[in-house]
């Protein structure tokens, strides 16, 4: 037992006060009934000065083991605030379209883009939980809330621009009924937890109907960004066929055959990144919108500077915890009894 511990030693009767008090005063009595009787027979009686000592001894050490020695030891527990990050991915026809980049000058489909930002995300953000929504013609809940990044990544991987010939037209707005719900179910089973939503999409809306605003999804973000990819140039859209599930059975396979048509012209119609509309829906979530071409990846823009307020936070929370330090009372009592029991063998022996 060091110094700091004797500053913080203390008594706390494991019996409680009344019964560890009333214990205590009790063998303090024997022990001063020891000393009284031992004087008394001094000259009549063999027993020993040691003998009285140890005797007065073993009373007073269960007069303290009742009311137990105990030193306040401080524990530090750590609450920890950690990041869930959502991310809705469009898989509308135009996300074929072979006009992205991504850190390098080689282009790729926009679906392709997207899956490379993706597996950058789950990389950004370590010790984080993800969940994956992908959204077209209408919109899904792909992976729930988990901190399986692999669970993610092969998520990613298996994505699939729908068919031609069940696109009703992009409808951006398709993944806020979604993600409401499982921002909402996020936020009321980890309050705590930072909530950042990344929304990737070419930004085109073709549908005729009105975009809805992501407004109602800021109640429960942190943070948000809309992740650009394709060009203002833009390209032509491929016409996607329905092939065989693939082995999961999630979602089926696709194959390009031609291009889709403007109904307008009859010629290959053009798809383009609309910028203005990605702006939009970051505002709209306060957030940020990030456009990906040939400088510009996610791990070398300012989304990874971003991720680090939003890593891993530790709130220490000091506690105090009574530790009982009786053992080296047990100990001699053990000794002292030891002896007495040895020397109540020897003198029975004697009076043989």
């Amino acid at each position: 037992m060091n110094l700091d511990n004797l500053k913080t030693l203390r008594f706390n009767p494991a019996l409680g006060w009344p019964a560890g008090i009333a214990i205590a005063i009790i063998m303090l009595g024997f022990a001063f009934a020891v000393v009284v009787v031992h004087r008394r027979r001094k000259g009549e009686s063999d027993e020993t000065v040691w003998a009285c000592v140890r005797r007065c001894a073993i009373c007073v050490i269960i007069a303290l083991l009742a009311l137990t020695p105990s030193t306040i030891a401080s524990t530090t527990s750590r609450a920890v605030n950690t990041t869930d990050v959502v991310i809705a991915t469009d898989v509308t026809g135009s996300m074929a379209v072979d006009d992205a980049q991504y850190g390098t000058s080689k282009t790729m489909t926009r679906l392709d883009a997207a899956k490379k930002a993706i597996n950058d995300l789950t990389s950004i953000y370590d010790n984080s939980s993800f969940a994956a929504v992908h959204f077209g013609a209408s919109a899904t809940l792909d992976v729930p809330l988990t901190p399986d990044v692999g669970a993610i990544r092969n998520w990613a991987t298996g994505l699939n621009t729908e068919p031609t010939s069940v696109s009703a037209g992009s409808n951006l707005d398709a993944p806020i009924d979604p993600l409401l719900v499982t921002l909402k179910q996020m936020r009321t089973a980890h309050p705590q937890d930072k909530i950042v939503l990344y929304y990737i999409s070419d930004g085109e809306q073709t549908s005729t109907k009105p975009r809805r605003t992501f407004s109602s999804l800021r109640q429960y973000l942190d943070d948000a960004f809309t992740i650009g990819v394709g060009s203002e140039k833009g390209g032509q859209i491929p016409e996607v066929t329905a092939g065989p599930s693939d082995s999961d059975g999630d979602q089926p396979s696709t194959s390009s055959q031609g291009w889709v048509k403007d109904p307008a012209t009859g010629q290959p119609g053009i798809s383009r990144m609309d910028k203005k509309n990605l702006i939009a829906i970051a505002d709209e979530m306060s957030g940020k919108c990030i456009l990906l071409d040939a400088t510009h990846k996610l791990d070398k823009s300012s989304v990874a500077t971003l991720s680090k307020h939003f890593r891993t936070v530790e709130t220490p929370k000091r506690r105090e915890r009574v530790m009982p330090v009786v053992w080296p009372l047990y100990i001699a009592l053990a000794a002292l009894l030891t002896m007495e029991i040895g020397s109540w063998l020897a003198n029975s022996r004697r009076l043989l």
